[in-house]
């Protein structure tokens, strides 16, 4: 099973800027979508972006669309996920998934791999 180790969160103004990676080990994930989901306190966990193994095609959820990109580096076994003009309301723990059984990117119980999940917090 793929290792995943989140980095990048911390505490940023509304308006700022994040940049959140995810570090695969264990095995490589080059052929494998990865993704990226978060999750507010009393909230349940929520889709944010999705990238196919080639990279050559993102997903996003509506609430993140225009202000974050997601990529991938496969020489680093690397996800990142650039977040732009940050809100309060993307204040959570984010999430890296890997292991996707089939092509819906969207639900997290299509993932069986996850990391420990980097905390963002941002102030209004």
């Amino acid at each position: 099973q793929v290792q995943l180790v989140e980095s990048g969160g911390g505490l940023v103004q509304a308006g700022g800027s994040l940049r959140l990676s995810c570090v695969a080990s264990g095995r490589p994930v080059s052929s494998y979508a990865m993704g990226w989901f978060r999750q507010a306190p009393g909230k349940e966990r929520e889709f944010v972006a999705a990238i196919r193994a080639n990279g050559e095609m993102t997903y996003y959820a509506d609430s993140v669309k225009g202000r974050f990109t997601i990529s991938r580096d496969n020489s680093k076994t690397t996800v990142y996920l650039q977040m732009n003009s940050l809100k309060p309301e993307d204040t959570a723990v984010y999430y890296c998934a890997s292991d996707l059984y089939q092509p819906d990117y969207y639900h997290d119980y299509n993932y069986g791999s996850w990391g420990q999940g980097t905390q963002v917090t941002v102030s209004s």
